[in-house]
């Protein structure tokens, strides 16, 4: 009987070694299997026969241990090791590796699998597939509005190639900056007259010059000098020309007379003089913001060359800040709003926001302008803006909606600042877009999957969940690097990636097998020698047998 026994502890052996193998060889097969989790064999005795059976020990005799022989071994467990697989970069978006340990769900046929192999694509409907067997990978698809819906109701990923998103008007349009404290006033002051007016010439005599308002707008400034019938007198006479030619104001100051200097050269006497006094050659005109005097005092009349010429605030270069932004209609079509920033005063700005008139219905340029007031420190009260809710408004061409912008030039340190650094103004937002398809897809570590449109413009389009288990050893392979909840693995726990699962994806990477060659070498050794040792037990219980058949003869 114990030979016996032998031989079938051997053939226990001899077996259960070859589904250590068969495993062994499963594994090392998949080596290159992404999302392949390995498994390990363990081994357990069978039951145990009893020789003898031991005894207690007594007053005078001691006790004695059981003797028992085993009968064979038999497997104890096939786990599967879900570590963690390295990650194989691939860049393409759609491939997805797992961090941690929930799984992908993916439903086929109706029935809903896990899996950890991320090798998906966007199959000819927009459904977001693995590449193996075409299930459909779950999670929760984005209203209209790119509002992913709350909960963990499952969907089929389902991704609109040709989805378009329409033209948003813009209604804002928010401002930030600096405006330099130290800047000289952007306005014209003063314009100096010089030069020579030649007394053989039969004139009139004219010059001109640029000169700005408050807003920074430019005009032409020019003074035409007119002989009279008496000798050596002139009428002069000013007129103010808007961008456009259109005259916005006129004056004079007549009856300047030359005399002779006592050398010859011929000067304004003193009562010509007089007469730029700060009112007779001011120029005043409220309706365009012009405001600044002349003096041509120091002219002189001779016969040499006509020399007359003027400047304006000693040529300096006006102060005029600008920024631009490109806003839309409710068309989609583009139209770029100019800001523009004037110093008036001490801490005082203008401003101006203008659209050309190629952008207007009417093809007449529409502007909107008012005044800033900032605080000493530089910051700026939205209640210090005038008038109190900017806004620039026009219809724009090509029949769209009349546009409504508001202007927000931020508060305290958040917006326009004044203070001693550059000046530089920009637009840091506005809320309008034109129409635009869906140009590329981005997939973040939450698993959200987010529209780029040829706008620049991005919006959710949907979120990939996953799944995890409270033992995930109770799965069951399917095949296709698919596994099915079973008896022992507990109810798939659906959510979201992130905290709630413990997981996080990396768009554009692959994770790898688990399978470390090195070990199930080694394994393979220990399983060889094993089957070995069996076998050799096998062997040598038939010789034990063959010398018992021998006592017969």
């Amino acid at each position: 009987m114990a030979l016996l026994n032998s031989l079938f502890a051997g053939v226990s052996g001899l077996r259960n070694h070859q589904s250590m193998m068969d495993v062994i060889g499963n594994n090392i097969a998949n080596v290159n299997t992404i999302g392949f989790k390995g498994s390990r064999v363990t081994f357990s005795d069978t039951f145990n026969q009893f020789l003898k059976a031991g005894t207690n020990p007594t007053e005078t005799t001691g006790g004695t241990n059981t003797f028992q022989i085993g009968l064979g071994m038999k497997i104890n467990s096939i786990d599967r090791n879900w570590g963690q697989g390295t990650f194989e970069r691939t860049g393409i978006t759609t491939d997805l590796a797992l961090q941690g340990p929930g799984l992908f769900v993916l439903k086929s046929n109706g029935e809903n699998f896990y899996s950890r192999a991320g090798s998906f694509v966007l199959d000819a409907d927009g459904k977001l597939v693995s590449t193996q067997n075409g299930a459909i990978v779950q999670g929760k698809v984005a209203n209209e509005g790119g509002v992913i819906p709350p909960g963990n109701n499952l969907e089929d990923i389902i991704i609109d190639t040709n989805l378009k998103l329409p033209a948003i008007a813009t209604t804002l349009i928010r401002w930030g900056g600096n405006l330099e404290s130290n800047s000289v006033l952007t306005k014209s002051e003063s314009v100096d007259v010089r030069g020579n007016v030649n007394s053989s010439l039969p004139g009139p005599f004219t010059t001109n010059t640029t000169v700005y308002n408050d807003y920074g707008d430019a005009f032409d400034f020019r003074t035409t000098y007119t002989k009279t019938a008496n000798p050596d007198e002139y009428d002069l006479s000013w007129e103010v020309l808007d961008s456009a030619g259109n005259s916005v104001g006129t004056g004079s100051i007549p009856g300047l007379q030359f005399v002779d200097d006592g050398t010859g050269n011929f000067v304004l006497d003193a009562a010509s003089i007089a007469l730029f006094d700060d009112v007779n050659n001011r120029v005043d005109i409220p309706t365009s913001n012009i405001n600044f005097v002349f003096d041509a005092s120091r002219i002189t009349q001779n016969s040499s060359t006509q020399t007359l010429s003027m400047s304006a605030d000693g040529n300096r270069t006006p102060n005029v800040v600008t920024g631009a932004v490109t806003v839309f209609d409710s068309l989609g079509s583009s139209h770029q709003i100019t800001m523009r920033f004037t110093k008036i005063g001490d801490n005082q700005w203008t401003w101006t926001a203008s659209v050309p008139g190629t952008s207007t219905n009417d093809g007449q340029p529409a502007s909107s302008s008012g005044t800033i007031l900032f605080n000493s420190d530089g910051t700026l009260n939205p209640g210090n803006i005038s008038p109190n809710n900017p806004q620039i408004t026009f219809t724009p061409i090509g029949g769209a909606n009349p546009l409504a912008i508001d202007l927000d030039f931020g508060s305290g340190f958040g917006g326009i600042t004044q203070t001693s650094a550059s000046s530089v103004i920009s637009a840091l937002s506005q809320n309008g877009f034109a129409s635009a398809s869906l140009s590329n897809i981005n997939i973040d570590q939450y698993g959200n999957i987010v529209g780029i449109f040829t706008n620049g413009n991005s919006r959710p389009l949907a979120q990939i969940m996953v799944s995890t288990f409270a033992n995930l050893n109770g799965l069951i392979s399917m095949g296709d690097n698919m596994y099915s909840a079973y008896a022992n693995s507990g109810e798939p726990r659906i959510g979201s990636l992130g905290e709630e699962t413990g997981t996080t994806v990396q768009s554009g990477a692959l994770e790898q097998s688990n399978v470390d060659l090195s070990e199930e070498f080694t394994k393979m050794i220990v399983t060889q020698r094993g089957f070995q040792a069996n076998a050799r037990v096998i062997t040598t219980a038939d010789t034990l047998l063959q010398e018992i058949t021998n006592l017969i003869r």
